[in-house]
């Protein structure tokens, strides 16, 4: 709960916290047999979006870490782009089908935009999100036991049901008069 309630902050106030994204570059040539086998797929414009073949997607994690397998990517008869968005950055690969060259670009954005991120959920995969939802519910038990303990105890506290009353009202009238 602390490092949700810290990144809401950020996220709240992200023009106070600056980033200079780090930008890396990387390049490698594919091997003619592979580079052969997608200039074949290239030629198939039915599907324009499809996954890279096997074969490729294991070269790319073996020349350069880029995990590619579980991804769809663009076909064009000049290239193949692939979409790599991840938590707290961005990357792409391209594959050149005339020379075989493979450019991959990888933006970091710093720690802060990647726990921005993780709160959101945004680029995280299935594991993740499931997390979130667990985390979500267990909140929600958290609260829906803690107004039943308001509950309990309302009757020796009189002030309880007003200030409950006044934790809801505020914030819709905060909403209401100055979100426009």
């Amino acid at each position: 709960m602390l490092l949700f309630s810290i990144t809401g902050f950020t996220l709240n106030h992200a023009n106070w916290v600056t980033a200079k994204p780090e930008v890396t570059t990387r390049t490698a040539v594919l091997p003619e047999g592979l580079l052969s086998e997608l200039r074949q797929l290239a030629e198939d414009e039915a599907e324009q979006e499809r996954p890279l073949p096997a074969s490729t997607a294991k070269w790319l994690s073996q020349a350069l870490g880029i995990r590619a397998s579980d991804r769809t990517a663009e076909w064009s008869p000049e290239e193949i782009y692939v979409s790599l968005p991840r938590p707290g950055g961005d990357a792409w690969a391209t594959i050149d089908l005339e020379t075989g060259e493979v450019r991959h670009e990888i933006t970091d954005r710093g720690w802060i935009s990647y726990l921005n991120d993780l709160h959101k959920g945004r680029n995280t995969g299935p594991a993740w999100s499931l997390f979130i939802d667990i985390f979500a519910a267990a909140a929600l038990i958290f609260a829906t036991t803690g107004l039943l303990l308001l509950k309990l105890h309302a009757n020796q506290r009189p002030a309880t049901w007003p200030l409950v009353g006044f934790g809801l009202v505020l914030p819709l009238l905060i909403a209401i008069l100055f979100i426009h």
